[in-house]
């Protein structure tokens, strides 16, 4: 079994429940990262192979991200042990299991994440009043719906064009990971006049040079099927995505799918991250060596966040939407520039930023971020 203890540092974690309600087939995983700056708000991710470490990264990704978008909220994270697309009845039960046995964990405000949505967080409302992401019935700015992490990661990778040489009008742009992140990015950058050349989801890969029909793919995954099924493009596997030569790769599915082993065949100039912690370590290591400009996922992806802050605080649609544009585009200009100016990649000039907001808030606690 992992320990905590091999994930702990002077940031936190600073709580890790484990979760276990046999009666409702729920096993689960809450890590509260760092509270300092207020309580934390993070995902719930549902899927077979969750574990502790990626649960505790994750939080930790977070806070860095909360703490970079100047939020009054800490970071932390869920995982339910389940497959997403159970029958929506048995999901409702398990979500609602797992709302019951977080109540009394008031420093930890849960929202949608891989495999869970608004509907998830209107039964985790329901049952403990503490959630964001919510449905526009319950009061909510629906992130999913909307587009907010899309429209964050677009005004992302707007301010990075300077840094790598490149002009967005006629980029060509790769998604891995056609879902809500992927698929709203790729509509926001096609109508700045980016070329989305090739999607994929977990079942396959399409490409077609000349750019895709997004409207077309989006009703095949409406329909429960993959992009590879579009018919204008040349199909794959999921895995041929990253083989596909572009200006901007994004990646918006699942965590480490780059990885030392496979970071030199990506052929780009910009990695833009939408999801979390999609890279390796060492994998943005060998792509800065290569000249590769890589967004860090807490900088480049956290449109969804701002938006789920702003909803529990009573923030209008268009007020979040205005702020995820001005924060990003800051936080990426601040980032890459100091990342030149110290010559340095650019997680690690984030990180430095990041960690330096959150040991301002602990210092003025008592236990620092601690619950």
């Amino acid at each position: 079994m992992q320990d905590v203890f091999d994930i702990a540092d002077d940031l936190g974690p600073a709580k890790v429940l484990h979760i276990h309600v046999p009666d409702a087939g729920l096993k689960a995983i809450l890590v509260v990262d760092n509270v300092a700056a207020g309580p934390s708000i993070g995902g719930v991710r549902m899927a077979p192979d969750v574990s502790l470490t990626e649960c505790a990264r994750l939080a930790r990704a977070m806070t860095l991200k909360n703490a970079m978008a100047g939020l009054p909220h800490g970071g932390g994270k869920s995982v339910i042990f389940a497959d997403s697309r159970m029958p929506e009845v048995e999901k409702q039960r398990l979500i609602r299991a797992f709302a019951t046995a977080i109540g009394s964990e008031l420093q930890y405000i849960a929202g949608p994440d891989m495999g869970t949505n608004e509907q998830c967080m209107a039964w985790v409302h329901d049952e403990i009043g503490r959630s964001v992401g919510l449905p526009r019935e319950l009061g909510g700015i629906p992130l999913d719906q909307l587009g907010a992490t899309g429209w964050g990661l677009a005004h992302a990778v707007k301010a990075a064009l300077p840094f790598c040489d490149l002009d967005l009008a006629g980029a060509r742009v790769a998604v891995q990971g056609f879902g809500s992140v992927g698929y709203h990015a790729a509509r926001f950058l096609a109508a700045q006049g980016a070329v989305i050349v090739a999607a994929s989801d977990s079942r396959g890969t399409i490409h077609r040079p000349e750019g895709l029909d997004l409207g077309a793919l989006s009703r095949l995954k409406t329909e429960g099927k993959s992009v590879a099924e579009c018919r204008d493009g040349e199909a794959g596997g999921p895995g041929d995505i990253i083989d596909i030569e572009c200006d901007i790769w994004i990646p918006a599915a699942r965590p480490d799918v780059v990885t030392e082993q496979n970071a030199d065949r990506l052929q780009t100039r910009l990695v833009a991250e939408g999801a979390n912690i999609p890279l390796t370590t060492g994998a943005e290591e060998v792509l800065h060596e290569r000249g590769v400009l890589v967004l860090p996922d807490f900088v480049a992806n956290a449109g969804g966040v701002i938006c789920a802050a702003m909803e529990y605080h009573g923030a209008t649609q268009t007020a979040a939407f205005d702020a995820i544009a001005e924060k990003l585009t800051h936080n990426t200009t601040q980032v890459l520039e100091a990342a030149t100016n110290e010559q340095i990649p650019p997680r690690i000039a984030a990180v430095k930023i990041a960690k330096e907001r959150v040991r301002k808030a602990m210092a003025t606690r008592r236990w620092g971020g601690m619950v």
